[in-house]
């Protein structure tokens, strides 16, 4: 029971950590702004990330194609996970390579990079942004710990300034993809009821 209620509370000061700095919402509005130009402009957004990430990536996309609250048109995003797309490059080019050959091959400019690291180090997730930029997508960035190398090729950063394991970490991630999703919907369909 004592370690039940530990996670809980690791849970508990981690978030109110994050929700303490206004800075973060600031963050995650701007993340927001540049989602939604590019939605308006006919841009899409595409997500990836690694494990627990490429969950998370996979889960904003669905949410964006599929329903989040309310039924509406698909809005445009995909997540970087073909299975068959991640195994031949990894097996012809190498694991860096399985995320810049998709934004490679399907990015263009005004999209959005929606790069998500809990590390902000994983290193196919920084070749796919090197790419992005070339390209001229937009990233946005969602990062755990002090944001890595990640943080500093984002045009906005959404930090969770979490030393220690990842789950912490992507349980404020899945949060924020939610209420991004939330306001994606809102923004673009002002006439559904939120």
């Amino acid at each position: 029971m004592d370690q039940i209620k530990k996670s809980f509370r690791e849970f508990a000061a981690v978030f109110s950590e994050f929700i303490s700095n206004e800075q973060n919402f600031r963050n995650i509005e701007s993340a927001l702004v540049l989602m939604v130009k590019s939605l308006k402009e006919g841009g899409k957004i595409i997500s990836f990330g690694n494990g627990g990430s490429m969950s998370d990536a996979m889960h904003f996309a669905e949410e964006l194609t599929g329903r989040y609250r309310q039924n509406r048109p698909p809005v445009p995003a995909l997540a970087i996970s073909d299975p068959t797309h991640l195994t031949c490059t990894a097996n012809d080019f190498g694991f860096d390579a399985v995320f810049s050959r998709f934004i490679e091959a399907h990015g263009k400019k005004g999209d959005v990079a929606f790069a998500i690291s809990t590390s902000g180090n994983a290193g196919n997730v920084l070749a796919a942004c090197k790419i992005a930029k070339q390209k001229g997508l937009r990233i946005v960035a969602l990062t755990g710990n002090t944001g890595g190398k990640l943080a500093g090729m984002a045009d906005v950063g959404i930090l969770v300034p979490h030393i220690g394991y990842s789950d912490r970490i992507q349980e404020i991630h899945i949060i924020i993809i939610h209420v991004l999703v939330q306001m994606i919907e809102k923004e673009l369909f002002p006439d559904l009821d939120h």
